[in-house]
């Protein structure tokens, strides 16, 4: 048994990218294993490209898991095989539902699921690569038969798979980051929403308290949104919200954000200081093209206007323009 059949409480589907996971195994030095939603027939709760990684523990017949594919009709017997896979090494295709041999298997929304479960040693080369791009915030594929891997620097499609001879191919994007300047309420709920969302995320304060957020941040910084985001690099799995209030330094970071390419750029304020703050980003050399993307009073209307209720509409909004190809799985 894995010990998912009868989790209580599976928070374990709230991680959404295994690259985490998979260094600290690495980190351990603990083999670990991939499973990857390859094809789906009918309708199901995750779309090709979901992924999970199972870690067993040395202590523990349990296994660790990270992801999720169904909601907890095949997490188990999913976690079964990987833990085969993590013992004897040999790649598994499993399939679950329609045409499945497992019958006593029943996905609740009907269809067909279809997952390769493949051993990736701590010292694969493969994995090491895929970190590394990670690291840089470059975007790369996955490409793997089971049994041999290797990660090509490319924006493919993705997912991609052959069934003879078998292989598959996974895209990998830099991972979905929000920096936010400022300190009051409301940019501190959009940070705070952002972390418990899997993003990675960057607070600013210029000038703030030396001590740092009283949640958990990717980094906390206290320099001026301008000379951080010259310093951190935007890219456009970027998004950058200025919160500040403060003209000087939510106006220099929006300009440095929509110059840099970010995906999505907003600036929290009144809709009646609009115009002026437009204008004033065109005097410092701001484009149409770029204050086109600029997001000015940010977020869902009719939510509410209490910090947590803003913020869940600003960060709505930037998952929105952070998935352009409606792809996430």
């Amino acid at each position: 048994m894995s010990g998912l059949e009868n989790a209580d409480w599976p928070l374990f589907g709230w991680i959404d990218d295994i690259r985490q996971p998979l260094a600290r195994a690495r980190d351990a030095g603990r083999p670990a294993a991939l499973a990857t939603l390859y094809r789906v027939e009918g309708s199901a709760p995750r779309g090709p490209g979901a992924q999970m990684l199972f870690v067993a523990p040395e202590d523990s017949a349990d296994i660790g898991a990270s992801g999720y594919f169904s909601g907890d009709c095949i997490e188990g017997d999913v976690a079964g095989h990987a833990m085969q896979v993590l013992a004897d090494g040999r790649p598994r295709r499993l399939h679950y539902g329609n045409g499945s041999p497992w019958i006593d298997i029943r996905l609740r929304c009907g269809g067909a699921l279809h997952v390769l479960v493949e051993r990736i040693a701590a010292d694969d080369a493969a994995a090491a690569e895929l970190l590394r791009h990670g690291a840089a915030r470059r975007a790369c594929r996955w490409h793997s038969d089971g049994a041999a891997r290797h990660v090509t620097a490319d924006e493919g499609p993705l997912l991609d798979f052959s069934e003879t001879p078998f292989s598959l191919a996974r895209r990998y994007a830099p991972p979905r980051r929000l920096i936010v300047s400022g300190g009051d309420p409301g940019a501190l709920a959009a940070a705070r929403l952002a972390a418990l969302s899997q993003f990675e995320t960057i607070l600013l304060r210029p000038g703030g308290p030396a001590e740092p957020p009283p949640f958990p941040v990717s980094r906390y910084l206290r320099s001026d949104p301008a000379t951080a985001l010259a310093e951190l690099g935007v890219d456009r799995w970027t998004a950058y919200l200025g919160a500040t209030h403060e003209d000087h330094h939510d106006l220099g970071g929006c300009l440095a954000a929509l110059r840099g390419g970010a995906g999505y750029v907003g600036m929290i304020g009144a809709k009646s200081r609009a115009a002026a703050r437009r204008s004033a980003l065109e005097n410092a050399g701001a484009t149409p093209e770029e204050l086109g993307r600029l997001h000015l009073s940010p977020g869902v209307a009719g939510l509410g206007k209490s910090p947590w209720e803003v913020a869940t509409g600003i960060i709505a909004e930037i998952m929105q323009a952070l998935n352009p190809a409606c792809e996430r799985t």
